[in-house]
């Protein structure tokens, strides 16, 4: 059984429960002070405590998506690297594996396909992976000279794509839209935005270091255009994103509006946050520093032809005052904003899946074929 399956979960609750229920029927016959008695009373409250963690840790684990398998856990998975073929004429999109979207039956032209690829950057350098859903329509004969919208979907960090498949259901939600004609058939990029493991770049081309707002906002849609039947104008390409990743979405569309022409923030925030996990990302410019702050931009930069939304919640979200102010300063022509504020909901997989089928109708009536 995988980490992230239910299974797992519900097992690890049951043993929980178990070991409580246990304890308290065992606890009388343990009152006595021998040493077996404080032993067995001592291994009785670090095995209920232990599986009370474990139920915890899968539980958090399936909500945010931390790892994907246990291999991943403990720190054994051997196929985290992407090998890079430097060669002349070598493709900047290799597809390693295919799989089906679940539910739906193996036909790609009535259930469409996921194809895992490694994307090779030829301005950034940089090699990522990520897992491409093809829409049922791509391989039906109707739609066979046609290109489609594609939107680039990006998990929050550390994150994996893995969980936007498994645990967000995009490729499962966009096949029931355009199915039932609430959002045109739609070419989803899922990967995490940490395309330099382990570091959190927060999307910036760093000074000497990893070029990830390059790799996004020019590799990463060339290599696709030139494999799949996407166009490549800004109308042609959206960007969705949670937390990490809805702050990236934001500014590759605010910073770059030739390349995308919409962008989705769930629970996003408004400027790149610096910790242990992404080191100097600025180089020491306070220019760089700013032109990377969102709410900067929307004071002392014109604003770009794009359209925006953004999401949160009165109640258990931290970025709901922000969220209100960034409206506020950006619902000005040319750019145009739109928001999803929940009553309550946390900064999890939970509130995001809510919010997930409002985002794909609403980015899929700004994208163009």
């Amino acid at each position: 059984m995988g980490l992230t399956s239910m299974a797992v979960l519900l097992l690890a609750i049951a043993a929980a429960v178990a070991l409580f229920a246990l304890t308290i029927w065992l606890w009388p016959r343990l009152g006595k002070k021998t040493v077996g008695s404080v032993m067995g009373r001592f291994g009785m409250l670090l095995a209920t405590q232990l599986t009370l963690f474990a139920a915890i840790g899968l539980w958090a684990n399936q909500s945010f998506g931390f790892f994907a398998s246990w291999a991943d856990l403990f720190g054994l998975e051997k196929g985290q690297g992407v090998v890079q073929d430097h060669s002349q004429g070598s493709k900047p999109v290799q597809v390693v594996g295919i799989q089906q979207v679940k539910g739906h039956g193996s036909v790609p032209s009535i259930a469409g396909k996921v194809e895992k690829v490694n994307i090779r950057g030829s301005e950034s350098k940089i090699a990522s992976p990520a897992y491409v859903y093809l829409p049922p329509e791509y391989f039906q004969p109707e739609y066979a000279n046609k290109t489609f919208p594609a939107s680039v979907v990006l998990t929050g960090y550390p994150g994996t794509a893995e969980a936007l498949i498994k645990g967000l259901h995009y490729p499962q939600e966009a096949q029931k839209l355009a199915k039932a004609k609430k959002m045109q058939p739609t070419i989803l990029v899922m990967m995490r935005p940490t395309v330099a493991p382990p570091r959190d770049t927060e999307c910036i081309d760093i000074p000497g270091g990893p070029q990830t707002e390059t790799f996004f906002t020019k590799d990463l849609r060339k290599a696709l255009s030139e494999q799949y039947r996407i166009g490549l104008k800004a109308a042609n390409w959206g960007v969705i994103g949670d937390s990490t990743g809805g702050y990236c979405a934001l500014k590759f569309a605010m910073r770059h509006p030739d390349s995308y022409g919409a962008a989705a923030a769930l629970s996003g925030y408004y400027d790149a946050k610096q910790d242990a996990t992404t080191g100097s990302l600025f180089g020491g410019s306070k220019q760089l520093e700013k032109e990377n702050d969102l709410m900067w931009r929307l004071k002392n930069k014109p604003l770009p032809p794009v359209s925006l939304l953004v999401t949160s919640s009165k109640q258990g979200e931290d970025n709901y005052d922000d969220t209100k102010k960034f409206i506020a300063a950006a619902a000005h022509h040319p750019t145009r904003v739109s928001s999803m504020i929940l009553e309550v909901g946390g900064h999890n997989f939970n509130t995001w899946r809510r919010e997930i089928p409002g985002t794909l109708q609403w980015i899929g009536g700004r994208l163009s074929a």
